[in-house]
């Protein structure tokens, strides 16, 4: 049954929407090119501890330059250059490189922990993290985000439930980069770690989007199924 008399959203304050080739720049500048100045120095005869570092600083670089060019910060932004300069510190006073792999392992555990905390928040992290790519744009029948919110026990259901999955698998994840930061070859952890981003990356989108699919996310959001009673 379509959804019927669903009274037109008011204009939603959400952020641009961010293109697929600003995401895959993004996605190469804060990966590819650390590790790849990584090698890059290493192959210089750079030691292993400053070339962690000038890897370390790329994420801090461009949250500046977002910050010059907008005079504001992306709440995800601000978070992963303040963890990444903060571990940076940790690794300093410590002195030791192996802390210092560790960093993106330290770094996702802290957000998977966010994405769970962020569950008994009003929306929970996910919702505003695929809102920009997904309200609009896939399966959709213009309805706002913000009504089936509302409207949709099931819709609320689904983004809380997704948020935790992306909680734990990041959880897997930190925990992973931490044993190969401390029981691998040190040259070799960087690589590691930036080809275990995609393989997490992957499996994550492959689960939600089964998890989606049985759920009914996409019948909600074409307005192809009953629409719930208000609650």
């Amino acid at each position: 049954m379509t959804r019927r008399n669903v009274p037109a959203a008011a204009p939603s304050e959400t952020p641009p929407r961010p293109s697929g080739r600003r995401l895959l720049l993004g996605t190469v500048w804060d990966i590819a090119v650390p590790v790849a100045l990584y090698y890059g120095l290493r192959a210089a005869g750079v030691g292993v501890f400053v070339a962690l570092l000038a890897g370390a600083f790329l994420p801090a670089l461009t949250t500046a330059v977002q910050w010059l060019r907008t005079r504001s910060l992306e709440g995800m932004a601000g978070f992963v250059a303040g963890t990444m300069l903060l571990g940076v510190a940790a690794a300093l006073v410590s002195g030791s490189p192996r802390f210092l792999l560790a960093k993106d392992g330290w770094l996702t555990g802290v957000a998977g922990l966010w994405f769970l905390i962020s569950i008994r928040a009003r929306r929970p992290l996910l919702f505003h993290g695929g809102r920009p790519l997904l309200e609009g744009r896939f399966r959709s029948d213009g309805t706002s985000w913000d009504v089936l919110w509302e409207r949709e026990p099931a819709f609320r259901r689904i983004w809380r439930v997704s948020t935790a999955i992306w909680g734990v698998a990041m959880l897997l994840d930190a925990a992973v980069r931490v044993v190969m930061a401390y029981t691998l070859p040190m040259d070799l952890v960087p690589g590691f770690g930036a080809l275990l981003w995609p393989v997490t990356l992957v499996l994550l989108q492959l689960v939600n989007g089964v998890y989606y699919e049985v759920a009914g996310l996409w019948r909600l959001t074409a307005g192809t199924t009953t629409r719930s009673p208000r609650g």
